[in-house]
């Protein structure tokens, strides 16, 4: 729903679970124009009674060729939350010495009275993290999603200037293909023409 809402800045409650869907498209920041690929990934969750994640391998492969990342959790779930340091352990495992942006992100902002993680704790994990904070509300206000995602690309496109155009050393995986717009805004179409179905059978 986040990564919908800031590439179409439309907000659609229904999607197929762990699809793993890659966008592309192209912004223009601080006056430069930047080709931007996003991973929406598969759910990520704890293993039983630890602190390890068990991810799909896809995951991994993503975490490889990422340039940057975003951490999003639901505020009124607090299991979302926990599993980040984890999941952020994780990816370090894979880039130890990588400088890598990260953004937190805390949705379902709407839905103060079901809160279970407080701001305060967002900020004190995105501080430990070394990333920036965010509390959004993909449902309500699209303009919150827009800005957040836009600070990490502004992050990355600093932090790929600074890197003098070099590679991290050591990743041999290629860097996955993605769809074009016009599949995502079909995809759209779609979702909204079940929900009017649904809408009319009820």
């Amino acid at each position: 729903a986040l990564v919908v809402r800031f590439l179409t800045k439309r907000f659609i409650g229904d999607y197929e679970a762990n699809t793993g869907a890659l966008y592309s498209r192209k912004f223009t920041i601080d006056g430069e124009q930047i080709s931007l690929q996003v991973q929406d990934t598969p759910f990520v969750s704890l293993e039983d009674d630890t602190d390890s994640i068990c991810c799909q391998e896809q995951i991994n492969r993503s975490i490889y060729w990422a340039d940057g990342f975003v951490f999003v959790y639901s505020i009124t779930d607090y299991e979302s939350f926990r599993l980040l340091r984890p999941l952020h352990q994780h990816i370090r495992r894979i880039h130890p010495n990588a400088n890598i942006p990260l953004l937190l992100v805390a949705n379902k902002g709407d839905l103060l009275r079901a809160r279970q993680v407080s701001s305060k704790e967002g900020l004190q994990l995105a501080s430990e993290l070394g990333g920036t904070y965010s509390e959004v509300s993909a449902r309500e206000h699209g303009q919150g999603v827009h800005e957040a995602f836009q600070q990490l690309c502004q992050e990355l496109s600093r932090s790929s200037s600074s890197c003098n155009g070099e590679k991290r050393r050591g990743l041999h995986l290629v860097r996955p293909k993605s769809p074009n717009m016009q599949d995502l805004k079909r995809r759209l179409k779609q979702a909204l023409t079940s929900k009017g179905k649904s809408a009319t059978t009820l």
